[in-house]
């Protein structure tokens, strides 16, 4: 980013309170955090347009970690640079771990915390509403003619198919890439150099495959004994910060992703927490606001106090903030050239995709019963009708929950 020309649109202090809010209200997961952001940036305080928005959303997708989090820290430095990322980023991450943390100490001194679980129930409904809202003012902005139309109708099927996400992504911004080399050029303009597309691709399918490879290698490395059986490996605070720098460094997808990965290498080779803990503190990263890669810190808490949550929370989110400094730069740039611009598109088309499918996923968990298709109906003319803040939504559902969970 060009910072002789850049203007910051937001203040720090604007950041600070606006990802504050974020990070004690933001319930749902990553899908209902995007839609929040949404909300404040573009509609409430204009900082963004719709394209920029999808054009960061767009870059969270391709790098590894928590997508939320990398795109509160995008829209961060996109405004104030790389102050306002470290603000942006903190000030979301910080309200949900405090309250993961909490909710740590409560379940290692009273052994559960099963009320907490129940408001989800309430919450889910509410979170369909709000996604569906968000979803539909990004079409308008994202599908711009016929051909991404097309794309995002063929990522969306394929994404309902189980198909991999970031392949998903990579082809979208490809086949949109090469569509645009390929169309006439406008009176006047040359055709883009075919090298520029062959080094966008590449560079792309190297975000990709590297951090797979990493996984891949890394993680039998440090699991795997000298005589190639699994091995436990006894519990200290800088074993624990190395394995969750791991995870945040390589690990792609939803939270149910996450769970796997855990399970296999906490669980069942370290040996460090049980079925049921891993279970738990999954469960509390989703009922949280926030992220979801909260459940970092209730682990390190149970398996190490105070310090153990600090430390797997530092671990799990340093790398979101190392990618999204490095990518952050180029988003601008990409966008002023019209074949990466093209690619830009076809990321952007194939991530609004991904956001409906698994819009209809938790539809089908989330709507199981007249009053939970009642609550989405209702929310969603609140919010389109009489345009409430989903942040008072999402927290009188989940206030409803412990209502329903202590009666």
């Amino acid at each position: 980013m060009n910072t002789a020309t850049w203007t910051p649109r937001a203040s720090l202090g604007q950041l600070a309170r606006l990802f504050l809010k974020l990070g004690f209200t933001a319930f749902g997961g990553p899908a209902a955090h995007i839609a929040m952001m949404r909300s404040e940036a573009v509609q409430r305080h204009g900082w963004l347009s719709e394209q920029e928005f999808m054009d960061l959303l767009g870059a969270t997708n391709l790098i590894p970690g928590p997508n939320s989090t990398e795109l509160a820290i995008h829209i961060g430095f996109q405004q104030r640079g790389w102050i306002g990322m470290l603000v942006a980023g903190i000030c979301f991450i910080v309200p949900a771990a405090l309250i993961v943390a909490g909710l740590a100490w409560a379940y290692t001194r009273y052994g559960g915390l099963p009320g907490v679980v129940t408001m989800l129930h309430g919450i889910k409904p509410v979170v369909i509403a709000v996604v569906v809202q968000a979803i539909a003012g990004l079409a308008r902005s994202t599908v711009k003619n016929r051909t991404l139309g097309i794309l995002c109708a063929a990522a969306l099927a394929i994404a309902l198919l189980g198909g991999d996400e970031l392949m998903i992504l990579f082809g979208g911004g490809t086949i949109h890439g090469i569509v645009r080399w390929l169309a006439p050029q406008p009176a006047g303009e040359s055709r883009p150099r075919a090298r520029s597309l062959a080094i966008l691709i590449g560079a792309a399918l190297a975000m990709v495959l590297i951090p797979t490879l990493f996984l891949t290698l890394g993680g039998d490395a440090a699991t795997v004994g000298t005589n190639g059986s699994a091995t436990g490996i006894p519990f200290g605070t800088s074993p624990l910060f190395l394995y969750f720098l791991n995870v945040g460094s390589v690990l792609y997808g939803s939270g149910y992703v996450l769970l796997a990965f855990l399970r296999d290498g906490l669980v069942h080779r370290w040996h460090w927490l049980t079925e049921t803990q891993l279970l738990d503190a999954v469960a509390i990263g989703q009922v949280t606001p926030g992220p979801v890669f909260t459940t970092a810190t209730f682990i390190g808490y149970v398996l190490g106090g105070p310090l153990g949550a600090l430390v797997a929370t530092l671990g799990i989110f340093l790398p979101s903030f190392l990618f999204s400094a490095l990518s952050g730069p180029l988003v601008p740039r990409l966008r002023r050239s019209p074949l990466t611009g093209a690619f830009l598109d076809g990321v952007n088309a194939a991530a609004l995709a991904l956001m409906i499918a698994v819009t209809w996923q938790l539809a089908h968990a989330a709507l199981v019963d007249a009053p939970t298709i009642a609550i989405a109906i209702t929310s969603a003319v609140l919010l389109i009708r009489f345009r409430v803040n989903s942040a008072w939504l999402l927290l009188g559902a989940a206030a409803a929950g412990l209502l329903l969970a202590v009666l």
